[in-house]
């Protein structure tokens, strides 16, 4: 039997988004399957999975924007990033965080020693709203299978979440971003186990400077768990 929310899943995607159930059932992780933590392994998949999320019809999301923004980064690496959705900037070059947003997330990766280069990012959705407006719970509900395929193909061991779109689209809408933040999660997205911590979106930051020394005690966390996993910077 369906959970209340699978069933809202196949009735946006069947009703708005033209897919069948079997497609759905594609992202959806086969138990049976070991996860292969290689990138010989990983482009194929993502590569798949881009061309799918791609392929959505009748989304407002995909029809207003200029690119799609799928990910950037090492599909390696043991540190995945999950921002809100895309802004201007970052539908223009078809990246996420390459805006003021992106700027400032380089400056944290920075302090604690870590770059692009050695982290996985992506967002909540993979089309820009428009005008920047947050994503609705139904265009959330639509991209969350492929969200947490995404997930599952990189298997990272730390997932930070940046922002409340991206904490209540994977932990739940129960939680709030100002209670959350700082605190490990042990999470299990389909058939991978994963910790979680969030913190404060770097946009959020402009707009609220003073909440930029609890994003430092965040960043803090995730080196000090990176220590603990004896994670290497390099993925």
């Amino acid at each position: 039997m369906k959970n209340y929310k699978e069933k809202i899943y196949h009735k946006l995607i069947n009703n708005k988004v033209s897919y069948s159930s079997k497609t759905i059932d594609r992202y959806k992780k086969n138990n049976d399957k070991k996860v292969i933590n290689t990138v010989s392994v990983k482009i194929p998949q993502l590569e798949e999975l881009k061309k799918h999320i791609n392929s959505i019809k009748n989304c407002d999301l995909k029809n207003n924007a200029t690119n799609m923004v799928f990910a950037d980064g090492n599909p390696n690496s043991s540190l995945m990033i999950i921002g809100e959705g895309p802004g201007a900037n970052e539908d223009k070059e078809g990246k996420p965080f390459v805006g003021r947003a992106g700027k400032l997330l380089d400056k944290m990766l920075d302090a604690i020693k870590l770059n692009r280069k050695n982290v996985y990012i992506s967002n909540v959705v993979n089309f820009r709203p428009p005008m920047n407006r947050r994503p609705t719970d139904e265009e959330i509900i639509r991209y969350l299978p492929f969200l947490k395929k995404h997930i599952e193909i990189i298997n990272p061991k730390i997932l930070l979440l940046l922002g409340s779109t991206a904490l209540n689209a994977l932990v739940g809408n129960e939680v709030v971003i100002s209670k959350a933040r700082g605190k490990w999660i042990n999470k299990k997205i389909g058939n991978i186990e994963l910790e979680v911590i969030a913190s404060f979106h770097p946009a959020f930051l402009m707009r609220q400077p003073d909440q930029k020394k609890h994003a430092w005690e965040d960043l803090k966390m995730i080196r000090k768990k990176m220590s603990d996993l004896k994670i290497k910077l390099n993925g």
